[in-house]
């Protein structure tokens, strides 16, 4: 299948395939709007980047790069409409429309509709005709702008995997011709799980880099946010809605104070909170006290996980984090949706409740877990609670363990630097 240049340091095939990376997912979702096919979509996309790798090095880069990306692929999907005889009726009543529409529009045209390529995107790649991993590997392909290869190691699957996953998946799309659409409905609930689940895979792609040499992806957590917030006008009586909104205005609102000015990551208890967006924690409190709103059951992951960002978010410095309610939170989710990720957060909780030595068994019992044995944060946990303990070899040799298995550049320089303090 086809794969996205890798970026490039400097200059200004670089800056090309930068801005290619953060509006590709747009721009193939504009043109599915006039292919139908998701697969087309992506090849046209690449085309449109072709063009431009032959162009702005010559012309200069367009004061807005977005708009000519999207222009240049939606110009060749309509010459493409035109080519194809069983288009014409839909080129007529819609491509004349489309040529002089602006190239990106969120408006809603109905209070049970939305307007919003991205999001129809995301219920597109979540069809059910998929099986589960196909629909995370072709929305992470598609909106989170992975390569094959990121999505791979990000999974702990094979490189050749990931690729048939994502190949098979566009074709069955195509073939089965599902509706590029926002279905309504028991059709749309039907999907709601896999949405919010790729929304959440999407802001954490932005949030914490699997790989590269940057910690953060802006637009990644921007675009998951935005199809948050419109997910809950579009769902409102639905509560994991309102917490997965939540969830991410609550991590969003760390966002400037998680790297320094060199971009390397500032862990948690070394930030400095002023900077943290007060106006987006407000937004999380108003999301999180919607969900207990329309909630009428025990609180579903998302909601537990805002919950316990609400913790963090409340608390003006770190020492005054109510950890033990943190801990407790993290329990209930373990309950809810047992996971050994879940259970190495709960354990960090619990250093903080009640000391590293009870936190220090927990890990211990994950240390045998299939998922994790190439988990970069499992050695890194466990080298803080050692430190902590006063076992500084111990804890140098963990940190230089979970430095080899760090992906992230700017993770690694971190672990790395952390290692070098326990001399």
């Amino acid at each position: 299948m086809e794969q996205q240049p890798a970026p490039a340091p400097d200059g200004p095939v670089g800056a090309i395939e930068t801005v290619f990376r953060m509006e590709s997912p747009r721009v193939i979702a504009g043109v599915t709007r006039i292919v139908r096919d998701v697969g087309i979509a992506e090849e046209l996309a690449q085309d449109a980047l072709v063009a431009a790798l032959e162009q702005w090095p010559r012309d200069g880069v367009p004061d807005n790069p977005g708009a000519w990306l999207m222009a240049a692929a939606r110009h060749r999907a309509i010459d493409l409409v035109r080519r194809r005889e069983r288009y014409a009726r839909k080129l007529e009543e819609v491509g004349r429309d489309l040529q002089a529409a602006p190239y990106h529009v969120d408006v809603p045209s109905d209070p049970d509709d939305i307007d919003d390529d991205l999001l129809r995107l995301v219920f597109t790649a979540c069809h059910p005709v998929l099986s589960a991993e196909s629909r995370i590997a072709l929305t992470l392909r598609l909106l989170g702008g992975l390569t094959t290869a990121e999505i791979a190691r990000a999974f702990l699957v094979p490189e050749a995997t990931v690729a048939q996953r994502i190949v098979r998946a566009k074709r069955t799309l195509a073939t089965k011709g599902v509706a590029f659409e926002v279905p309504y409905g028991p059709e749309r609930e039907a999907r709601l799980g896999s949405v919010l689940e790729i929304i959440y895979l999407v802001f954490n792609e932005g949030y914490a880099a699997t790989a590269g040499d940057d910690l953060l992806r802006p637009a990644l957590c921007e675009d998951a946010l935005r199809l948050a917030r419109v997910l809950a006008e579009l769902m409102p009586k639905e509560p994991e809605v309102h917490g997965l909104a939540a969830l991410l205005e609550f991590q969003a609102s760390r966002t400037a104070a998680r790297t320094g000015p060199d971009g390397g990551p500032v862990l948690l208890k070394d930030q400095n909170r002023a900077r943290w967006n007060r106006l987006l924690v407000a937004r999380g409190i108003a999301a999180l006290g919607r969900a207990d709103a329309v909630a009428a059951g025990a609180p579903g992951p998302y909601v537990l996980q805002a919950a316990i960002a609400a913790c963090h978010a409340l608390a003006y410095t770190y020492e005054e984090t109510d950890w033990a309610r943190i801990a407790t939170l993290y329990g209930l989710l373990a309950d809810r949706s047992p996971s050994p990720v879940v259970e190495l957060n709960r354990a960090v909780a619990v250093s903080m409740a009640e000391g590293p030595g009870p936190a220090l068994e927990i890990v211990d019992r994950l240390a045998a877990e299939p998922a994790l044995r190439d988990y970069h944060l499992l050695p890194s946990v466990r080298g803080d609670l050692l430190a902590r303990l006063g076992r500084r070899a111990e804890a140098r040799e963990e940190f230089v363990r979970a430095a080899a298995l760090a992906r992230n550049e700017r993770e690694r320089e971190l672990l790395t630097a952390r290692a070098e303090d326990c001399r």
